[in-house]
């Protein structure tokens, strides 16, 4: 089976940055997207950022672009999101997702198929 785990997650000050990785197993393809979600308390989950492997082409939702950066690295089998510049409403569950499919599933920030556990990113002073 798909299984994601992510790890990074953590306490961090305002303007101080966290890693978050994603590995992924029991997934072989060259035809996929891995995204990032958040979900804060009493909010929606949202988009945060994705990758598509067709094309390389990345996407990042407003309030995080030039701060936010996704990456992968596929001897390792795992998916990246740097995030600096840290802000109090980063503060949310993060998930990473991955799908079969092309890059349309990024543009949109449709729900994928296989989620991991979440990992907590909390930023307060």
């Amino acid at each position: 089976q798909v299984q994601l785990v992510e790890s990074g997650g953590g306490l961090v000050q305002p303007g101080g940055s966290l890693r978050l990785s994603c590995e992924a197993s029991g997934f072989s393809s060259d035809y996929y997207v891995i995204g990032w979600f958040r979900q804060a308390p009493g909010k929606e989950r949202e988009g945060v950022s994705c990758i598509s492997s067709s094309d390389g082409n990345t996407y990042y939702t407003d309030s995080v672009k030039g701060r936010f950066t996704i990456s992968s690295d596929n001897a390792k089998n795992t998916v990246y999101l740097q995030m600096n510049s840290l802000k109090p409403e980063d503060t949310a569950v993060y998930y990473c997702a991955t799908s079969l499919g092309g890059s349309s599933y990024c543009e949109e920030f449709l729900p994928l198929d296989y989620w991991g556990q979440g990992t907590q990113v909390t930023v307060s002073s």
